[in-house]
């Protein structure tokens, strides 16, 4: 009986063993398929680049169409002019600057990057998610910073697109590090 048990046991551990791994490979293949059966777009406003390079990994890793939100008035290239005047103004103001708008009809998922621009998301994806109709798509937000975090962009995108499935952000400072390539494709994964 011992001599059965020895065998049975060990036997039964590994098929076990083969049933969860078996498990979680159909749980994360799921996962990715709510974005390869979805039309995707990654939207982003960059200033510096931040924001841009963040969203050229999103679409690499999803495959998805890319849009880059360029206001009407591009922004001057230097810092201070831009963050300490016109973005400070605009968001004292609640100004949100015309863009040259893309249609994201055709799209289920849109993933909307930005960088965060006085404790919220920069003014020309503010309009972005005005001027279009997100009603029955996912956004998922994507935020660069320079140390103060992501805030609540992912809540005040919400407010701006009531009705709207809103996902979790993901925050990254500035262009990331060696881990971010890794960091992205965790969050993807856990995308539900």
């Amino acid at each position: 009986m011992k001599k059965i048990l020895s065998i049975i046991l060990p036997l039964l551990l590994v098929v076990a063993c083969a049933a969860y791994v078996s498990a979680q490979n159909s749980q994360k293949e799921a996962q990715n398929m709510t974005l390869t059966d979805k039309k995707v777009l990654v939207a982003y406003f960059s200033w510096g680049g931040n924001t841009k390079s963040i969203a050229e990994k999103i679409q690499a890793k999803t495959g998805a169409d890319i849009f880059r939100i360029e206001p009407v008035t591009p922004y001057p290239q230097d810092y201070n002019e831009t963050a300490y005047g016109i973005a400070k103004e605009q968001k004292d103001k609640n100004i949100h600057p015309p863009i040259n708008n893309t249609d994201v009809s055709p799209y289920d998922v849109v993933f909307v990057g930005t960088p965060a621009w006085w404790y919220t998301m920069a003014p020309p994806v503010m309009t972005f998610l005005e001027q279009n109709n997100f009603e029955s798509k996912t956004i998922i937000p994507f935020v660069t910073h320079g140390g103060g975090g992501g805030y609540t962009i992912d809540k005040d995108m919400k407010k701006l697109v009531k009705g709207t499935k809103v996902l979790s952000s993901f925050v990254v400072y500035e262009r990331g590090n060696s881990q971010t390539d890794d960091e992205i494709t965790k969050w993807l994964n856990e995308l539900k």
